[in-house]
């Protein structure tokens, strides 16, 4: 998708350890309009799928995962969270995902009530590098018993391979903006 790889290069920066900072467009401060946009294109991509669901992880992936279900005609969101709480009650499906950015283990949860069987999941979030977030989210899908029926991410860090591991299990994954290479000494990114 140009418009997310021409405001990557314009307003991206690129940080030590293969962190690339969006945060003034996609995960603090979020530009709706082009979330709109991106919401639009995942349908295109998904047209031919009967996607009823979107299942997204908390926090940065909830705010493009909303304009995606306004895409798909309102279906509804669910996040996974990170932090049991005293209003999430019944039966939950849960699993354990490493964070590459927060270089730490989250148990994630989703209750039972809200993904089951008769559901036919996209899946939803801002990165993707070395896919251990959305394994775990696909985890929860086949936990559930819903289809999944793909993923759609923002920005792939193509060169980590999290997207190949994913994509080499038959799952169809929809990236906008694929990045084959960055250098922090130049704040160079190349896109596939």
């Amino acid at each position: 998708m140009k418009a997310l790889e021409d405001k990557i290069r314009a307003q991206g920066i690129v940080k030590a350890g293969n962190v690339l900072k969006v945060d003034c467009f996609l995960n603090h401060q979020l530009d709706v309009s082009l979330f709109r946009e991106m919401g639009k294109e995942w349908r295109r991509l998904f047209a031919d799928r009967p996607i009823n669901k979107i299942l997204t992880i908390e926090a940065s992936g909830i705010a493009i995962a909303c304009l995606a279900a306004e895409a798909f005609g309102d279906c509804p969101v669910v996040f996974a969270k990170k932090a049991q709480s005293v209003n999430v009650d019944g039966d939950i499906y849960s699993v354990k995902i490493e964070s590459f950015t927060h270089k730490r283990v989250y148990d994630v949860f989703v209750s039972q009530k809200y993904l089951g069987p008769g559901d036919h999941v996209l899946i939803i979030d801002d990165f993707l590098a070395n896919g251990m977030a959305l394994e775990g989210l696909t985890e929860i899908v086949r936990m559930s018993g819903a289809t999944l029926e793909g993923i759609g991410v923002a920005i792939e860090k193509a060169y980590q391979g999290g997207g190949d591991m994913i994509r080499s299990k038959g799952i169809k994954v929809e990236s906008l903006a694929r990045i084959a290479s960055m250098n922090d000494e130049t704040g160079e990114i190349e896109f596939l």
